[in-house]
């Protein structure tokens, strides 16, 4: 029995061994298996080796990166580190801006009424500190002339001035005009005249040909009249650390400070910019000439001046002044540009000397 048990199992293994194919199949699966599994191993030892790689990457990297600015600090200038962040411009002081005034030409009677203004503003504050009443003091003012006369130049050195003895605490010029105030529904220009306003507190918000915020035609639906609204509100609103100057022609003016009650009260002082003489003009052009280093010929600068003389003579209502100026310099360099295009060679002579002809050619443009 025992033998029929074991010979059954005998040919019972027998007939579930694998052979041929099959028994290929299974080699080579295990085969694979293997291979597999030495894979993984290897790559177990290849991460165990390099998990320190980073590190010393990194630190010959910053070896790399020391080595570097060492060599660069050793080669370059001994100069001071520049910081990151713009250095801001260095503050002009009190005597500084009254220089530059100075050095504006003519302007005499703009000169003296601003330092009065400066004066006056200093006295207040003594008058303040020794316990001694003021009247109520307006810094607003209206600037007059035709255009070129200097307004806005005068308008910047003003806000740098009230910075430097304390009435403004920043001394920027935010420079807007009807565009700048008005939008073009309702509801628009209240916001759109609170952001200038906004911009400028610290300093002054000068605001060209003012009069069209008040047209002569009346109309109702007219935005402007909301702009000179919430200016005079937020005038009020912050009278201790904002100035408003307006400026225009001074008929246009006129008309626009009395069309509402609330500008005649807060706009007391008026600048008249004169139009500048034929030698003034001269003289301006004669600073643009230098400051770009053009040199005229003799019969250049006679030609100039009588150029700039017979300009003033015929000059009509709205004369531009330091415009025309800029404009005919601006043409002389054109002329002069062509000109020279010309030449062979350019010498340094050629491209600083400026003639007659050219003077003659500009004034026909």
């Amino acid at each position: 029995m025992d033998d029929i048990n074991k010979k059954s199992k005998e040919e019972l293994m027998r007939d579930i061994k694998p052979t041929g194919a099959y028994l290929d199949n299974l080699a080579g699966f295990a085969d694979l298996l293997g291979t597999i599994r030495q894979a993984e191993n290897a790559a177990k030892e290849l991460i165990d080796e390099t998990s320190a790689f980073p590190k010393q990457l990194n630190t010959v990297h910053q070896s790399d990166k020391e080595q570097a600015k060492t060599e660069e600090s050793i080669n370059a200038p001994q100069t001071p580190d520049i910081q990151t962040e713009e250095t801001p411009e260095k503050e002009k002081t009190l005597e500084e801006l009254l220089e530059t005034l100075d050095a504006l030409v003519g302007l005499e009677n703009i000169k003296q009424s601003v330092k009065s203004l400066i004066n006056y503003v200093n006295i207040r504050k003594l008058r303040e500190e020794n316990e001694l009443p003021n009247p109520p003091l307006s810094l607003h003012m209206v600037f007059t002339g035709n255009p070129g006369t200097g307004k806005t130049t005068v308008a910047r050195i003003l806000s740098e001035l009230y910075r430097a003895i304390g009435v403004l605490s920043k001394g920027q010029l935010v420079e807007v005009d009807r565009s700048g105030l008005v939008a073009g529904f309702v509801g628009q220009t209240a916001i759109k005249t609170s952001e200038a306003v906004t911009n400028a507190l610290g300093g002054i918000l000068f605001i060209d040909e003012a009069y069209a915020l008040a047209p002569d035609s009346g109309a109702g639906n007219d935005f402007g009249r909301e702009a000179i609204e919430t200016l005079l509100k937020l005038m009020e609103d912050h009278r201790d650390n904002l100035i408003v100057i307006v400026a225009g022609y001074s008929d246009p003016m006129e008309r626009f400070i009395t069309s509402n009650p609330g500008l005649e009260s807060r706009f007391n002082r008026y600048f008249m910019f004169e139009d500048y003489n034929n030698e003034e003009l001269y003289d301006i052009f004669d600073t643009m000439c230098i400051r770009s280093e053009y040199l005229l010929t003799d019969d250049a600068k006679e030609y100039a001046r009588e150029h700039f003389r017979m300009i003033y003579d015929m000059r009509e209502e709205n004369f531009g002044n330091a415009r025309h100026v800029r404009n005919f310099f601006e043409n002389i360099v054109t002329v002069h540009s062509d000109r020279v295009s010309t030449l062979d060679g350019h010498t340094r002579d050629d491209l600083t000397m400026v003639i007659l002809e050219d003077l003659e050619k500009a004034a026909e443009m």
